[in-house]
């Protein structure tokens, strides 16, 4: 999510476009894991590239992005650590641009709902990527592993995350009659669990919550969402 932070950031200064190829090293196309499966040497799409990402949890992607914009991974980690203090992420400090396991690289449930939301909030015209169902690359399709898109119509991202340490986590977002909640689960057992969990919050917080507008003389209508946050209850 950070990785694609820094990518809509720099498309949206016009530093870089979506129609951009970057180039595949060695290290990138080597990478284990969730793969977009892209060759070294090719050149690739920005588009394509963050469709791998936000659906196909490309690693390897994931590097591709790191390495254009600041010459190296562990270059860009460290942006992606100064923009999450930016962004008012206290407890999170990032080692790579994909989320692999590595010692000091550590996150908060509460800082992935800043991440997210300052995703949804700033760059709204690349949020539907997170909606993308399936995607195609090299001949290769792959289905977006967030679940709760085939389950909940009114779930519409946002991104999933696992590792044999810290287990499945889901983060996502869902817009009913003009409300949108973000729930974030961490450290569940199973693709499925984490589904349900999230599953269960969301249909609580919709539950429990109502929007009002709140009008003053002269003023902008502002509309406020409440956002809960913690562990979904049990049913």
């Amino acid at each position: 999510m950070m990785t694609l932070y820094l990518l809509f950031d720099a498309i949206k200064r016009g530093d870089i476009s979506l129609e951009d190829r970057m180039l595949v090293s060695e290290k990138a196309w080597r990478k284990g894991g969730s793969k977009m499966f892209v060759e070294v040497g090719d050149k690739v799409r920005v588009d394509a590239l963050i469709k791998g990402i936000a659906v196909s949890s490309g690693n390897d992607a994931c590097i591709v992005v790191a390495e254009h914009i600041a010459g190296s991974e562990e270059g860009f980690a460290q942006l992606m650590t100064e923009k999450a203090r930016e962004l008012g992420m206290k407890n999170s400090t990032f080692k790579n641009a994909s989320g692999w396991p590595q010692e000091g690289h550590v996150t908060t449930a509460r800082d992935m709902f800043i991440l997210a939301e300052s995703l949804i909030n700033e760059f709204p015209e690349y949020y539907p990527y997170f909606s993308i169902r399936s995607y195609e690359y090299a001949g290769i399709k792959q289905s977006n592993r967030n679940g709760l898109l085939r389950r909940d119509p009114t779930v519409d991202g946002m991104k999933t995350g696992h590792t044999e340490e810290a287990g499945y986590h889901l983060v996502s977002s869902a817009e009913r009659d003009g409300m949108r909640l973000i729930s974030v689960v961490m450290g569940t057992d199973s693709m499925r669990e984490r589904e349900n969990e999230s599953l269960k919050g969301l249909g609580w917080a919709f539950g429990k919550f109502d929007m009002y507008k709140v009008v003053e003389a002269d003023s902008v209508v502002e509309e406020h969402a409440p956002v809960w946050m913690g562990q979904a209850p049990t049913v």
